[in-house]
């Protein structure tokens, strides 16, 4: 089990994840896919929504063919201390992904101004990430956490800019 939260707190998670074909004709709702399902999802659309579930260093030109047939793609986190998948949602929305993107996996609350920033619209923590953090402390710190550490997304310099930019004027 996990926890779906958007910008304005906690959601219903209507996708049912499906890690194998034999699973989709047990779902009649929307269903969350692994890029080895995806096809056989779309060519028998049995479901109303199909979801993208991909790992956070999935090439790009991979899942492009897919943004106009899923309408979520959810990228995983193995760790809140792997970044890779915040460069992946940058990557998608400027490669023109416009449906739902979701984080999954163990992000932290402060890492949620974060990946909202990068582009996901909401964020799957699991069930014993979220009994650490529950919904209300990460919308404490979605408000509070304004610093940044990647370059293109957010309101103004990121953290290692203004080092840089700092350490340039120590040295004048």
């Amino acid at each position: 089990m996990s926890v779906l939260l958007g910008a304005d707190g906690r959601k219903d998670d209507v996708f049912a994840a499906v890690d194998d074909i034999s699973e989709l004709s047990l779902n009649d709702g929307p269903v969350l896919v692994p890029l080895t399902v995806i096809d056989e999802a779309l060519t028998h659309r049995r479901n109303v929504a199909i979801g993208l579930a991909v790992d956070n260093n999935a090439p790009v030109c991979a899942l492009e063919e897919y943004f106009d047939k899923v309408a979520l793609i959810a990228v995983a986190f193995p760790s809140f201390s792997d970044g890779r998948g915040f460069t992946l949602a940058k990557r998608l929305r400027r490669a023109g992904f416009t449906g739902t993107l979701r984080a999954r996996g163990p992000l932290i609350a402060d890492e949620f101004h974060d990946a909202l920033a990068c582009g996901f619209d909401e964020v799957e923590v699991p069930d014993e990430m979220a009994a650490r953090q529950p919904p209300e402390q990460w919308l404490r710190q979605k408000a509070i956490v304004s610093a940044h550490y990647q370059n293109g997304y957010g309101e103004g310099l990121s953290i290692l800019q203004q080092r840089a930019r700092a350490r340039k004027a120590a040295a004048e």
